[in-house]
């Protein structure tokens, strides 16, 4: 037998270099890589150039506050010192603009970095006021700093992807774990102890400002679902909602954009409905909670009480069971509700009328409540694009448990 010389290399275990870098640029997401690209080319230039005093450019608070340049305050998170500079922030900007673009979507991203890059500076300024114009002490250092970068916004987006996951604790660098909520604020302590010509001031205020819009207190200044909508859908902004990796905002729980403690229904921000100081009462915030339902939004579904009394769960049980067996006996081949042709319309709908009626039965609910909670997880699923019809019936399925019925449909398709 004749041994072949020439073999089909693995094309998935030997991917090039720039194979692989080119998978991992397109996953990530648009505004994200435009930021990248943005501050890259603007370093480049710059080095091409010959500049690199910054002065015109950086966030000095005595000049915002005595010629009142407010350009600074955007210029100056575009512009970098060195090359390591801006390689260090755009790969810290990679992971975490990812995460929370893809949950916020292109344009609410865009618009939280330049809130959070503003109130960066209005922090920074008032700060660097009252340590230059105390009774006690006077300190002028601060109102004369040049500050330059993008890492004051980065530890604003920290506090917010932190307060979004829901975690406990992180890890720093995989040494060791801390507290979520003081993650942030060991990250500033190690950033200043390691490296030198870091601005204490601009990374602690990226922290107030993630605080501070966790907590609502910005909610005044964030617009509805409208406003992300009409700009979307404007021409001028159509060859960018194209782009393949460009993240659409419209749709979805507001909770997973704007971690608030305040109710979805309430139109007064948090600021302003004097909730402020009851939401002090845990340091970090948690996910918003629907006014209609106290279910948690990271956990959908009906939650069923511990130490229930037997002939409690027996009727449960025996709902379930009777539940299970009315939906196959609709999906076998031979029932009146599969073998009912178009020309029947009103027996079709009859059929599944009184699955929704038996489904709600089982729930354990009003009809009219258990109508507007299979119709909210009916949207939820259908926005993942599965088909309305076995979304319909998945849910009844699964006793109105989205976590559920998302098996029953991901079964289907497999």
């Amino acid at each position: 037998m004749r041994r072949a010389r020439n073999m089909r290399p693995n094309i998935v275990s030997e991917a090039g270099f720039p194979t692989r870098m080119s998978q991992w640029w397109e996953s990530i997401p648009f505004l994200t890589s435009a930021v990248v690209v943005v501050c890259g080319v603007i370093y480049l230039i710059c080095l091409l150039v010959g500049y690199d005093s910054f002065y015109e450019v950086c966030f000095l608070p005595s000049a915002v506050v005595s010629r009142f340049q407010v350009y600074r305050i955007y210029t100056s998170i575009l512009f970098h010192g060195s090359l390591l500079h801006v390689v260090f922030n755009m790969m810290a900007l990679v992971p975490l603009g990812s995460e929370l673009e893809r949950i916020m979507g292109s344009v609410r991203l865009l618009y939280v970095i330049i809130l959070v890059a503003t109130s960066n500076a209005i922090f920074h300024v008032l700060i660097a006021l009252l340590v230059a114009h105390n009774p006690l002490l006077t300190y002028d250092y601060l109102m004369n700093e040049c500050a330059i970068g993008f890492s004051g916004v980065l530890f604003s987006m920290i506090v917010i992807e932190t307060s979004l996951s829901g975690v406990q604790s992180r890890s720093v660098f995989g040494l060791f774990n801390v507290p979520a909520k003081w993650y942030a604020f060991f990250l500033l302590v190690v950033f200043q102890l390691l490296m030198q010509n870091v601005s204490l001031l601009g990374h602690l205020c990226g922290i107030l400002s993630g605080f501070a819009y966790t907590y609502g207190l910005f909610n005044f200044l964030i617009p509805g679902t409208s406003f992300y909508s009409s700009i979307e859908s404007s021409s001028w902004f159509s060859s960018c909602v194209r782009r393949p990796k460009f993240i659409v905002c419209t749709g979805g729980n507001p909770s997973g954009y704007i971690p608030t403690h305040t109710s979805q229904n309430s139109t007064t921000s948090g600021l302003l409905s004097g909730n402020v100081w009851r939401n002090l009462s845990s340091f970090m915030p948690q996910r918003e909670v629907s006014a209609q339902s106290t279910e948690d939004s990271r956990f959908p579904g009906r939650g069923r009480t511990l130490g229930a009394v037997q002939g409690q769960t027996a009727s449960h049980l025996h709902s379930d069971s009777n539940l299970q067996a009315r939906l196959l006996e609709d999906s076998s081949p031979n029932s009146p509700l599969d073998s009912s042709t178009p020309s029947n319309p009103q027996r079709l709908s009859e059929g599944r009328h009184s699955v929704d009626n038996v489904a709600t039965a089982a729930a354990g609910v009003p009809q009219n409540q258990g109508a507007a909670v299979s119709e909210e997880g009916i949207r939820k699923l259908v926005s993942m694009g599965f088909d309305r019809t076995q979304v319909e019936v998945a849910l009844a399925a699964a006793d109105g448990d989205l976590n559920v019925a998302v098996e029953i449909l991901m079964s289907q398709q497999g």
